[in-house]
């Protein structure tokens, strides 16, 4: 059986080599590029086509998410898992949908990565356990009357992280470059879905739900 071919995106060169170090050790699989930057990750995967890529998301200037797009667009057979730290389903979500196969996050253990990376070689998607068990909480708690939080969009996601830091709806319309007005929908639409009634509520509410930024 051939090995599974893997290439680890990641700007932290201890875990790139941490992982290469886990996954080398591992006969099914065979680490055959690591980067620490989406575009040489780009680059990479049109070359070398893995059949995995493990992709950290919070990189710059391009993202996780841009880079993962591209990817699949050049290297179509090429599937990847998403790695994060961020715990909020919102982002996992986000992933998929650019099209990733898994989304695991940086609390996840050896085992479990090693299984996300199985699964999405046979085709399938795989989530992680702490994610899965945050969607299930979340449902249990809102039944249809608390603060629904993983409906945020990623808009409405940089707008709770501008208000957090103390940004005005004008200091935050001008960063974005977008209206004031659209801002305002946008806060009016983050407190309907929280179902929050004031921005002093808001602020209590992000400050207690630190995932979210």
């Amino acid at each position: 059986m051939s090995k599974v071919s893997i290439m680890i995106v990641d700007d932290h060169k201890l875990i790139r080599e941490t992982w290469s170090f886990i996954l080398g050790s591992d006969p099914r699989f065979e680490v055959i590029a690591d980067c620490g930057d989406p575009e040489t990750a780009i680059d990479l995967a049109r070359e070398l086509k893995p059949n995995i890529v493990l992709m950290d998301i919070n990189m710059s200037p391009m993202s996780g998410f841009d880079a993962t797009e591209q990817i699949r667009q050049l290297s179509p057979q090429t599937k990847v898992i998403g790695v994060s730290m961020h715990s909020q389903p919102a982002y996992a979500r986000k992933m998929l949908q650019v099209g990733a196969q898994g989304y695991v996050t940086k609390n996840s253990s050896k085992d479990e990565m090693v299984k996300a990376i199985l699964e999405v070689d046979k085709g399938n998607k795989y989530v992680c356990d702490e994610i899965r068990n945050i969607i299930s909480e979340q449902m249990t708690e809102n039944d249809g009357e608390g603060p629904d939080i993983h409906s945020l969009t990623d808009r409405e996601i940089q707008i709770i992280h501008f208000i957090k830091s103390g940004n005005s709806s004008k200091e935050i319309a001008v960063e974005l470059d977008i209206s004031l007005k659209t801002v305002e929908v946008h806060r009016h639409n983050i407190l309907k879905k929280l179902k929050i009634k004031n921005a002093a509520s808001l602020v209590n509410f992000i400050n207690s739900n630190p995932s979210l930024y």
